[in-house]
C-alpha cells in the first residue's frame, strides 16, 4: 500500500502536469507566441499564486533539460560555426551590458524602493538565481524578497522575449511545423543515455545548466560526425516545451498574491531595466556582427539560461551563440556579483 507521503506527491504530480498541459493548450489555441512555452508558465503561475502545491520532480525536470539540449546541439550547423569569429566582440558588449544592468538597477532600487545595498544587489542580479540566493542568505539579505523578485524576472521575461520577437518579426513561433528529418528513436535513446553521463560530469565540474549542455555537447558531436542525422520529434519537443513553463510556474509554489503586489513596484523595474538595456545592446551588437536584432536580443536577454535556449530553438537562432552568451553571462555573473556584494557591504 502506497505511504500517504508518497500518494501526496503523485497528486501533486498529476495536478501540476495536468495544468501544465492544460497551458499548453490555451497557449497554442490563443495563438500566443512560443505557445507551449509561454501557455504552461502563465497559467501554472497563476495556479500557485492561488495557492496550489505545484512541483517538477527533478528527475522529470533534468529529461526535459536533457531534450532541450539536443534540440539545441542538432541546429549547430558548419554555417554557425564559421560565424563564431565575430563573437568575441558581442561577448564584450554582453559584459559591458550587464554591468551597466547590474549597477544601475540596483542604485534604482536602493534609492527608491530604500532597499539596503546588499539586497538591491542581488534583487537586481541579471541571473544565476542559486547562487545569488545562497549569497543572500550567507550575507543576511532579505533572502524572501529577492527570491520573489528573481522569480518575477524570470517569468515576466519568459513572457515577453516571445512577444517582442513576434510583434518584430514574421518569425514562426508555433513549433507546429514538423521537422523535414527526425532522430531515428535508438537515436534519440543513445543521446539521451550519453547525454545524462556527460550531464552528471558537468554538474560536478559545476557547469551552468549541466543537463541541458549535455545534451546540447552529445548532440553536437553526433552531428558534426554523421552518426545522428535529424532533429527531436515535435512529441518529445513539445512536452519538453511545456515542462520547462510548468517548471518556471511552480516557482511560485508558496508565494501569495499579496507578496507579489509588495514586490511588483521594484521587480516592475528590474524587468523594465533588464528589457531595455538588452535591446539597447542589441541594436548596436547586430549590424556587427551580421545577425538579425531580435536574434541577439534572446542571446542578451537575462531569463533562465535553459528557457533563453528553449526560445532560441523556437525562433531559429544559432543556438550555439545563444547557449554561449548565457553560460558567459553565469560565469561573468560568478565574480561580479561577489566583489560588488563585498564593497556594497563595507
Amino acid at each position: 500500500m502506497l505511504s500517504k507521503t508518497l500518494l501526496v506527491s503523485l497528486r501533486t504530480l498529476v495536478v501540476t502536469l495536468a495544468l501544465g498541459a492544460l497551458g499548453a493548450w490555451l497557449g497554442w489555441a490563443l495563438g500566443l507566441p512560443a505557445p507551449f512555452l509561454t501557455g504552461p508558465a502563465a497559467l501554472v503561475s497563476a495556479a500557485s499564486l492561488s495557492g496550489l502545491k505545484l512541483a517538477v520532480p527533478v528527475r522529470l525536470r533534468d529529461a526535459a533539460f536533457i531534450l532541450i539540449g539536443i534540440g539545441l546541439g542538432t541546429g549547430i550547423t558548419p554555417e554557425v560555426l564559421e560565424r563564431a569569429a565575430a563573437w568575441p566582440v558581442s561577448l564584450i558588449c554582453l559584459a559591458v551590458a550587464i554591468v551597466v544592468l547590474f549597477r544601475g538597477t540596483a542604485e534604482v532600487l536602493h534609492r527608491l524602493f530604500g532597499m539596503e545595498r546588499q539586497t538591491a544587489l542581488l534583487s537586481s542580479a541579471p541571473g544565476h538565481l542559486s547562487f545569488v540566493l545562497s549569497l543572500s542568505v550567507d550575507t543576511g539579505g532579505d533572502t524572501a524578497r529577492v527570491a520573489l523578485i528573481q522569480s518575477l524576472r524570470v517569468l515576466a521575461l519568459t513572457l515577453l522575449v516571445p512577444l517582442i520577437v513576434s510583434l518584430g518579426s514574421d518569425a514562426d513561433m508555433s513549433l507546429t511545423a514538423p521537422p523535414a528529418a527526425t532522430l531515428w528513436l535508438p537515436h534519440i535513446a543513445g543521446l539521451m543515455a550519453l547525454a545524462l553521463g556527460v550531464g552528471v560530469v558537468f554538474k560536478r565540474w559545476a557547469v551552468p545548466a549541466a543537463y541541458l549542455m549535455g545534451g546540447m555537447a552529445v548532440s553536437l558531436a553526433g552531428h558534426v560526425l554523421a552518426l545522428t542525422p535529424g532533429q527531436l520529434p515535435l512529441w518529445l519537443t513539445i512536452p519538453a516545451y511545456a515542462l520547462m513553463g510548468t517548471l518556471i510556474g511552480t516557482r511560485f509554489s508558496g508565494v501569495t498574491w499579496r507578496m507579489v503586489v509588495e514586490a511588483l513596484g521594484a521587480a516592475g523595474v528590474v524587468i523594465g531595466m533588464a528589457t531595455v538595456i538588452s535591446l539597447v545592446a542589441a541594436e548596436i551588437v547586430a549590424p556587427v556582427i551580421g545577425l538579425p536584432v531580435l536574434h541577439v536580443l534572446v542571446a542578451f536577454a537575462p531569463g533562465g539560461l535553459e528557457t533563453m535556449a528553449a526560445l532560441a530553438i523556437i525562433l531559429g537562432v544559432d543556438p550555439a551563440y545563444v547557449a554561449l552568451h548565457h553560460v558567459a553571462r553565469l560565469l561573468f555573473l560568478s565574480v561580479l556579483v561577489p566583489v560588488l556584494l563585498k564593497r556594497a557591504m563595507r
